[in-house]
């Protein structure tokens, strides 16, 4: 399905398809590619009910632009009656009693979910490969991994199964499966789409938002996931801007800052070079290109791999076998209990962030971890702010690689951890981002990265879209897509 929301939509409203007929499609293509391992549930049943709804409301003058567009859910969103796993053996039985708030506002435009996205377990992960249901495979190429955490849900894009999908973003889990996999996936402001019912892995990071082919199918869908919640104290309480009616501005006078530190050791050239070469594009476009310094890059990731980690130590510790989830057979005391559900609950890498966590957070420790990595947190945001003061957006490569082999960088978990160094600095700030298709190097996508000040995803996307008019980056897809 690679057309975008907006001409499946105009399709739907001259009537020369329905909502039940791209349902249909979405599943029949959901299923032709299954080697991918995209999917963890497909909804058929649940999926062609909301089509026959949305078939409905379509019949209607009114309906929202994604009304009756297929999609998934990365497998992290509680969705009522509907098992949500979150990817891990801890939860493979979980059926929540509610909708989170971004399920709930996408099934109110009538959007319709086919089910639910593969992932890395909790979130934790840059490849895809920590899922209890077995790693994804990038649509580009199957022997490679799609990125993470979100990697399903690019996978699913990217393939042409649905023509976006939701995701979660705690250190570049949207905005690095979007590069590896040729879409476009923007991270939002930290509280601009609200955490209800989104299963935590680090509340401080933790983010919502979405994959899609283009910025302007990212607009349609931020434009509907975006609002306060009273339900999430950490949402914010600001007024939605008109994301799609931006899109079309001219990018005169833009100025774009880049980072030196964005282009140093570790980038691959052929990403480099894809780079650099979508900045001569946005020259053409008007905008300016001004360098600029972020002093205390380097540090984020160590200052986000101690913070993030303290604070699954926190959330996670909820997962004990007495309330829900899974629960160990026969335990013979509380203790026992509580060692072999985690023990038997928990895959490789979610017991190795628990622990180091823990560490961080343990009497002793606290200050010259958990605290030291906060003071970081606070220097790495002000030299946004610095930044901010001379530029609209700041942008550099997404990921300092094209996707790597399955398998290549397990048994070295610093390594996956550095496929992080140009996005968690984002998320410690707490602010939006988006990764846009900008090229290949050896036959593999490339992601360009744009960052802005909070609250400016309506300037980030009309950024994104005027560069995908330029150019056709987006529009590219893997051999086998539908």
């Amino acid at each position: 399905m690679s057309s975008s929301i907006a001409q499946l939509a105009q399709a739907l409203r001259e009537r020369k398809t329905s909502a039940t007929e791209l349902t249909g499609q979405a599943i029949a293509a959901a299923k032709n590619r299954a080697g991918l391992n995209a999917l963890i549930t497909l909804d058929e049943t649940g999926a062609l009910a909301a089509a026959g709804r949305a078939d409905a409301v379509l019949a209607r003058d009114g309906a929202s632009a994604l009304a009756g567009i297929p999609f998934a859910h990365k497998d992290i969103f509680c969705t009522n009656g509907l098992r949500t796993t979150c990817a891990s053996r801890m939860l493979n039985h979980f059926v929540p009693p509610y909708d989170a708030t971004v399920v709930e506002k996408l099934a109110g435009a009538h959007a319709v979910s086919i089910g639910k996205a593969n992932m890395d377990e909790f979130a934790m992960g840059s490849s895809n490969e920590n899922s209890f249901h077995g790693p994804v495979k990038n649509p580009w190429d199957t022997a490679r991994v799609p990125g993470g955490s979100s990697g399903g849900s690019a996978a699913l894009v990217a393939a042409g199964v649905v023509p976006f999908a939701t995701g979660t973003d705690t250190g570049g889990s949207i905005r690095q499966p979007a590069a590896f996999c040729g879409v476009t996936g923007l991270k939002p402001t930290y509280g601009r789409v609200s955490r209800f019912g989104m299963i935590a892995f680090a509340s401080s990071l933790d983010c919502g938002g979405m994959l899609a082919r283009g910025a302007e199918d990212c607009a349609h869908v931020l434009a509907a996931m975006a609002g306060h919640d009273v339900r999430d104290a950490t949402s914010a309480n600001r007024a939605v801007d008109d994301y799609v009616g931006a899109l079309s501005k001219s990018l005169q006078g833009l100025r774009i800052g880049i980072a030196r530190e964005y282009f140093g050791a570790g980038i691959d050239a052929g990403v480099g070079a894809a780079v650099q070469d979508s900045l001569k594009q946005y020259e053409k476009l008007g905008a300016t290109l001004v360098d600029i310094s972020l002093p205390n890059a380097a540090l984020a990731i160590p200052a986000y791999y101690v913070i993030a980690p303290a604070e699954a130590s926190s959330n996670l510790a909820r997962y004990d076998g007495v309330r829900y989830g899974h629960r160990c057979a026969d335990p013979k005391s509380l203790e026992d209990l509580y060692t072999r559900t985690r023990a038997e609950g928990f895959g490789a890498e979610v017991k190795r962030r628990i622990l180091v966590g823990t560490y961080a957070l343990s009497a002793g420790y606290y200050d010259a971890y958990y605290l030291r990595a906060q003071r970081v947190r606070r220097l790495i945001a002000n030299d946004f702010g610095e930044a901010f003061k001379t530029v609209d957006v700041i942008a550099g490569p997404t990921t300092p690689t094209v996707a790597f082999k399955l398998g290549e960088k397990n048994a070295d978990p610093l390594a996956m951890y550095a496929e992080d160094v140009n996005t968690v600095a984002v998320n410690l700030a707490g602010l939006p981002a988006i990764s846009l298709p900008a090229g290949f190097s050896a036959g593999m996508p490339v992601g360009l990265q744009l960052i802005a000040p909070a609250f400016e995803e309506a300037h980030l996307l009309n950024a994104a879209h005027q560069f995908q008019l330029a150019t056709d980056w987006h529009a590219r897809t893997p051999e086998g897509a539908a």
